[in-house]
Formats: structure tokens, sequence, C-alpha cells
């Protein structure tokens, strides 16, 4: 038998011991009456069938597992007496752990020994003391927010995997999710940071940088991702020129040389494009070694979109910001070793739009080089400008192109009491995501059950985000100055609630979903790729939007539909899954379960019919979604992902392409690494020149839910990127 692992209760990953197994039961086993007993051999036989169990996993199980196959095996030997001591004694034990709940797990991510923590995150590295400090802090207030501050019905399903009460590591305080920052406002008004004041810059080299330590501060006060536009740097490229034209001015007259009026535009120019390079540098390089408090660079995503711009000379150097980005992403960041690796920010997001889309269009040479960027570092990811116009329509009746904030949560549109639409400055309260594949295994089949069931967990799911909208309810502006009186989000004074910006749609909050593939396939056998799948997989969504309406429209709060980027959760919904439904082929027979709408990753379908299908679920996800397209290395053909931008503005609003950017540190190969098992059955990475497997000297880069990830994943999300098809061949 193959050398398994189980995981206890602090997290810590031990080898499985089946005598232990064997001990438990002789231990219920003695203390029945002398009839019910069980023989030795028969107390053997059980260990070793719940070995069997443990072994067909395919990934290390907790103690909560095997204790729930222990008991599930001694009732099928007929053994009922010792089945009741057996969860009596679990139950004492359980008692006993309620004393306290975190010394263990702290204890046990202090030591790196934690492998749920470890891999939670694909962008912390869990070795540092910054990332174990947010660690431990997160412990706590998951401990407090369980036994205090969210009521018990809820707790027993996020626990259960029913539901998932996103972030609760952030829970115990008044903080909210992700931000559209409006960096115009802070940059042309001034803004105050760590008590001192900023005024407006006077060079474009000086904006980049007040807008990093911006973005520092204000990933330091809430815990989901945050936006920024180039447009709003865009100004300050004609302020620096201003400032060039003065000095070369000056040093002319000094020297006594002359130039003619085309020679003096010509060096300005030179001089304008090294401000911008420089700038760019700035917030390329601060970004990626800017440290937060919560241990981790700042999930940002600059978003590049011409038709922000107020004039054609903004315009064109808007365009030549967005032209320094992208060469200098393409050019990527040096690793310890010197070797140029993929950064995982700032996510880049590239607006396709009538004046970059075609060969004849002035900036199509920014989309050629945007596909070139895709190829080797995987962003920029893509919208269409004429696929949001006609989804994101305001009160006015007109259409707007704006950024996500972070990986893929879109604000709704939004008029202000002047009747003018707003998106910078707003932001969202917080998540809680459904397991759809729980709902559809509850029902067995049976539709009107299946309807039923599910109207009684989005009533859960409304609780628990009302829970989320009373607990930022009340919450004074002093609680994060940056956001709530320097601009960030809006400028209150000093001691003033933030509570008229969680009504009337400023801000919205997000009903997740998860496992729709799953949760079809479950129902009626078909995938969503088949015609009845399609057919079934729609009408649950409309269903799940009729009801963010109805709790929209009794509460003036702006419940959105969220297609959920699970991480960490989808091991965590899988393992829930398995235990109370066993292993179901096509449904539970995975380590993971699909992410929101999507095909499933091993579904063999072209790039161009997944978008297709795809575009029909992202347009009832009006809270937030992405589709992508797996892709081999594109870097020889790029006229494939121009193809495919292409299809993108014509067909679906937000979409990116997935590819793979590794390398080692011990043999200097840069092709792809990849994923083998180890002795125990455990999914490593190894690469395919030299066989290292530490993944400390590996540069390994996936996108895994809208992010591009670094720090490695747990067992359920290395499995499903293991399994991924290509859609272009």
């Amino acid at each position: 038998m193959k050398q398994m692992k189980i995981i206890k209760r602090s997290g810590e990953e031990k080898p499985f011991d089946i005598q232990k197994i064997a001990n438990a039961i002789r231990k219920a086993s003695q203390v029945v009456d002398i009839k019910d007993a069980l023989s030795e051999g028969r107390i053997n036989l059980i260990a070793e069938e719940v070995a069997g169990v443990c072994a067909g996993r395919d990934r290390a199980m907790t103690v909560e597992e095997i204790q729930d196959v222990v008991e599930s095996k001694i009732m099928e030997m007929g053994s009922h007496e010792i089945a009741k001591k057996y969860i009596v004694y679990r139950y004492k034990r359980a008692l006993a752990r309620k004393a306290n709940t975190t010394d263990q797990q702290i204890l046990s991510l202090i030591e790196c020994n934690n492998e749920d923590v470890k891999q939670e995150n694909s962008n912390k590295n869990p070795t540092i003391n910054s990332v174990q400090r947010d660690y431990m802090a997160g412990e706590v207030s998951k401990d407090v927010s369980s036994r205090l501050l969210l009521p018990p019905d809820i707790v027993q399903a996020h626990k259960d995997g029913i539901i998932h009460f996103h972030d609760m590591d952030y829970y115990a305080q008044h903080m909210h999710n992700c931000d559209l920052v409006n960096l115009e406002d802070m940059l042309q008004n001034g803004t105050v940071i760590s008590e001192t004041m900023i005024e407006k810059p006077k060079s474009f080299s000086t904006a980049c940088n007040i807008a990093t330590q911006i973005i520092a501060q204000v990933a330091s006060n809430q815990y989901g991702g945050q936006s920024i536009s180039l447009t709003h740097l865009a100004p300050f490229v004609e302020i620096s020129r201003q400032a060039i034209r003065k000095e070369l001015e000056a040093e002319l007259a000094e020297t006594g040389l002359t130039m003619t009026p085309e020679q003096f535009d010509t060096v300005v120019e030179k001089r304008v494009r090294r401000e911008v390079k420089k700038g760019v540098q700035t917030i390329q390089y601060q970004v990626v070694t800017l440290m937060t408090t919560n241990g981790q660079a700042p999930f940002i995503t600059v978003f590049m979109y011409l038709g922000e711009a107020r004039s054609e000379a903004e315009r064109r150097d808007l365009a030549m910001i967005i032209e320094e980005v992208l060469r200098q992403r393409i050019l990527g960041v040096k690793n310890e070793q010197g070797v140029y690796v993929t950064p995982a920010f700032p996510k880049l997001i590239y607006v396709l739009e009538e004046q970059n889309i075609r060969e004849d269009s002035p900036y199509w040479y920014l989309t050629e080089l945007s596909a070139k960027c895709t190829a080797k570092r995987m962003v920029p990811d893509y919208i269409s400008e004429k696929k949001m116009l006609e989804y994101k329509v305001d009160a006015n009746g007109e259409g707007h192109c704006y950024t996500c904030m972070g990986c893929r949560s879109f604000l709704t549109p939004y008029v202000d009491k002047d009747g003018k639409p707003k998106y910078y400055g707003r932001f969202n309260q917080g998540v809680v995501t459904l397991n759809l594949v729980d709902v559809a295994l509850s029902s067995h089949g049976d539709l009107a059950k299946f309807w039923e069931i599910l109207e009684e967990r989005l009533e859960l799911c409304h609780k628990a985000l009302q829970c989320r909208h009373e607990r930022l309810t009340g919450t004074l502006s002093d609680a994060a100055p940056i956001l709530w009186q320097y601009g960030a989000l809006t400028r209150l004074p000093k001691g003033a609630p933030i509570d008229e910006y969680l009504h009337g749609g400023y801000s919205t909050i997000s009903l997740g979903y998860a496992g729709l593939w799953e949760c079809v396939y479950a129902m009626n056998g078909k995938k969503l790729t088949e015609p009845e799948g399609e057919a079934f997989g729609l009408e649950v969504m409309k269903k799940l939007n009729e009801y963010t309406a109805k709790w929209k429209k009794a509460e003036n709060i702006d419940y959105s539909l969220y297609g959920t980027p699970l991480e960490s959760t989808t091991y965590k919904f899988a393992k829930c899954l398995q235990a109370r439904f066993g292993v179901i082929k096509g449904v539970t027979d995975r380590n993971y379960i699909t992410n929101s709408y999507h095909v499933h990753v091993t579904e063999k379908i072209d790039a161009f019919a997944k978008l297709a299908l795809e575009a029909k679920f992202q347009k009832l996800s009006p809270g937030g979604a992405i589709s992508y397209v797996e892709v081999p290395n594109m870097q020889d053909n790029l006229p494939a992902v121009l193809a495919i931008m292409k299809y993108i503005y014509d067909n679906i609003m937000y979409a990116e392409l997935n590819t793979k950017s590794d390398y080692c540190q011990e043999c200097g190969y840069d092709g792809e690494i990849q994923i083998v098992k180890d002795e125990s059955g455990k999914l490593i990475w190894k690469c395919p020149k030299c066989g290292n497997t530490d993944e400390s000297k590996l540069n390994v880069a996936r996108r895994t839910c809208g992010y591009i990830g670094s720090q490695f994943w747990n067992q359920g999300r290395t499995q499903e990127i293991k399994e991924r098809v290509l859609h272009v061949s």
C-alpha cells in the first residue's frame, strides 16, 4: 500500500498509521458487553477497509473524515453498540477541544506544518513572518467570528461546505472586500498618507510613485482586490512635457546652442518617453516589492482603456503609457538569480475597442503588443467595450465600459443624485458563495426538491450577506482614513459613518455561486455543453438573479450575482461533498469542483465554442465573472492570439488566455514545470529536465481564479491545474 498521509485538526500533515485506526476501534469494543465485542480479526478488517477508502480518495484525508469512515464501517459490520461508544467518544473529545479552538492551528502555521493554511493563498509565502502574523490574526478572527459574531446555522453551513462565508479571517474587523479606487481625485486634489499631506504631483514619475503608495495604503485597509485606471495618470504626461520644455529652453539659453523647432520637439518627446518609462518602472517594481499589512503584494489591477481619454492629445499620451506598461511586462521582472520571470501583479486589463481592434485602427499596434504580452506573460486580460456597453446600461439608458474591482468583481451601473454615472470610488461589501453541487445532490435528482432546497439555501446565503452588511453598518470614516476621508472612495469628515454608501446601489454585495457544471450533471446527467444541460444551467442562473433582484428591491441594497473564483475553497467543497455523498462519477470523483459557470477543465472543446457558450452565462453574472481559454505556448503563433482577441470583442465581455510561464532555478529550464505524484500519492511540482521538486527553487505561474498565482496551491486546485485540456491545438 502507498505511503498515505492524514491532516490533523491543527492542519499538520502526518503519515497515515493503520494501527491508530485499529486501536480506536479496539478501545470502543472493549467497553461494550462481551457479546457485542468485535474479534481481533474483524477489528483489523475494519481498519483495512478504512485504509482502502482513504487510499481511494487520492488525497490526504482529515482526521474528521477518517473518523466518519470508521463509524460507517463499524455500522456496516452490524456493531451498532460499538458505533455508539465511538460516537460518544468523539463527542466528548470535541467538547474538550472547544475550550480552545485556535492554539494548535496557530502553532502549526508558525512552524509551517499547517497544510491547509500553507496553500490557502497562492500569492502568500507562509514562511515569512508578516504572512504568519496575518494568518495568526486570521485564526483568531475566524474563532471570534464563529463563536461570537455569526449565527450558528451560518457557521455550521460554512463548516459543512454548504455555503462559503468568504474571508472570515477579516470579518471581526469592519472591513470590506474590493475597491475601484478614485485615483483621479486623489492625484488631482491631493490626499493624505500616514498623516502626511500629499499635494498634486508635478511630474508623471511622481504621480506614479504616489499611486503606488496609495495602492499599498488601500490594500492594507481592505482584504480584496483593487483597480486603478492609467487614464488617471495620463494628464501628468503633459505636465512633465511642459516642465521638460522649460528645462530644455533654459539649457539652450545657458549654453548658447540653437535647435530647429523640429529638433526641439524631438528632444522633448525623447525625454518625455524616458519620464514615462521611469514612472511605469516605479509602478511595476514597487507593486511587486511592496508588502502590505496582510503579508502579500497588493492585489492590484491596472486598467488600460483608450476610450476614457478626454481629448485626442490625452489619448496619445495614454497610448504611450499603455505601450510602456506592455513592453515592461513582456520583459518581466528579475528573480533572485537575475532571470526575468512572470510577476503575479499588477494584473493588466486591456479594453478591445473600435480604436484598436482592426488592422486599420489607429492603435492596432497596441493590440499587437498586447497579444505578444499575453502569449509570454498571461496578461493582459481583455474586456470588450462592445459587449460591455450592451450589458452595463444605467438608469439613463446609457451603456458604460469600466474595469472590475480586482480579478472579476464588477460594480453594477449607477448614477448619482445629479444623474451622472459613477464608478470610481465605489466598492463591494463582501461575498457569500452557494455550493450548487450540494443543492443538486441533496435533492437526489428530484427537480421539485431541487428548487425547494435551492430556495432554502439562498435564504441562508441572504442571511449571511445581511450579516456582512450589518457588520459594516455604523463603521466610522476613521476606521480607514485613506478610503473614507482622503479620496480613495470618498471624502467624509472625521467621525462620520459610512452607512449612506452601503445602500442605494453605491456599493454591491455579492451572492457567489460555484459548481454549476457538476450541479447540472448531477441533476440530469447532461453537460453544460449539451442542449439539455445548457438549458437547465441557464434556468438556475436566472433563478439566482431573481432572488438577488428581490432582495435588492426589498432592502435597497445592491445584491448582485457573482461567479466565484474559488481558489482553496474548491478543495474544501470537494472534500465536504465526498464526506456527505461519497464518490459519484462525474460529480464528486475529483478533489475540486468547477469555478462558477465554467466548462469543466477536462472537457474537450475549442476556444471559440467555449467562449460562445460561456458568454450566455457570463451575461447572467452581473456581479462578476470571467472566462478563459487554455492555450499552449503561443509566442510563435500571435495571429491565433489576435484571432481569439477579435472573437472576444464580438462575443463576450471579459476573457483571458491561460498559458504557462515557469522557470527552474536549479538547471535553468524555462519550459512547463510538470505535476507528478510522489510515493505517497501527493501531487507535487517537478522539473522535467533535472527532477527538482523543491518549490522554493521553482518559479511557477498559473492563473487559478482570475489572478496569476505563484506560491503553489492545495491538492484540489493542483489536480485541477494538472487536468486542464488545451482549447487551442
